[in-house]
């Protein structure tokens, strides 16, 4: 059986591809990392693909806020191709700043409307910078296929680091998310950004199309941990990837 083939695109700075097409690699399948002129020049590297990954990082250096030029050119120049990707099936995972890309093009609820992800805050809700830190995720959603086959009550363990990913909606989007099963992660360790109801990713409504703030793109081998030379073995990523990578292989 061949390798289904995993889309790692980029843009102007996109920092974390080479992370993403290991963890798919290690998953399974065989990742190709493209920019996206390359794809915009050659529709076909998208058609011939399985799994669409929108990796994290500054793409376009954040400019007009963060991920929106990405959504911008996607939607503008891919669109079609991009719904008719999904409309056969096909996986879309966004990482950090794909997250908030996947979010401004509509693939994900809100279309950057009623769904945002925003600055930042503490506890108190006063404004905080750059969080980089570890945080622990519960899987959530038994829709979306990137966490359906997840050991219940395992608990992922990966890196944060952004400065807007502070998941915010209204009150009828949240209630439909809920209602729906397309909350895919919630913090299970502190909330780290002051998302609402602890929300840490999202799926759309076929449980095909993934958003995250968090990288567990960077805990799918037990020595990325920190804690590693102590012994730490918990906590990996690589079942979200593989199981991704397993509705891929069925296509």
């Amino acid at each position: 059986m061949s390798k289904p083939r995993a889309l790692v695109m980029r843009a102007p700075g996109t920092n974390r591809d080479g992370d993403a097409a290991f963890a798919f690699d290690l998953a399974g399948a065989e990742s190709q990392r493209v920019v996206i002129n390359e794809v915009f020049a050659n529709p076909k590297l998208l058609h011939e693909s399985q799994i669409l990954v929108v990796p994290g990082g500054f793409s376009f250096a954040d400019a007009l806020g963060a991920g929106r030029l990405f959504a911008l050119e996607l939607v503008t120049r891919l669109r079609d191709e991009l719904l008719a990707f999904v409309a056969a099936g096909k996986p879309v995972i966004g990482i950090c700043n794909g997250f908030q890309v996947l979010v401004r093009t509509g693939l994900l609820p809100g279309d950057g409307r009623s769904v945002a992800l925003g600055g930042n805050e503490d506890a108190a809700r006063r404004p905080a910078s750059f969080v980089c830190d570890w945080v622990r995720l519960q899987p959530v959603s038994t829709k979306c296929i990137w966490t359906a086959t997840l050991t219940a009550g395992t608990e992922i363990e990966c890196p944060i680091a952004h400065g807007e990913g502070r998941f915010v909606c209204d009150d009828e989007t949240l209630a439909a998310l809920q209602a729906n099963d397309q909350i895919a992660f919630r913090y299970a360790s502190r909330n780290p950004n002051g998302s609402l109801d602890d929300i840490a990713g999202i799926c759309d409504s076929a449980g095909l199309v993934l958003g995250l703030m968090p990288h567990p793109e960077n805990h799918v081998v037990a020595r990325q941990h920190p804690q590693y030379l102590r012994s730490h073995r918990a906590g990996l990523a690589r079942g979200l990837f593989e199981a991704g990578v397993a509705h891929a292989i069925n296509l």
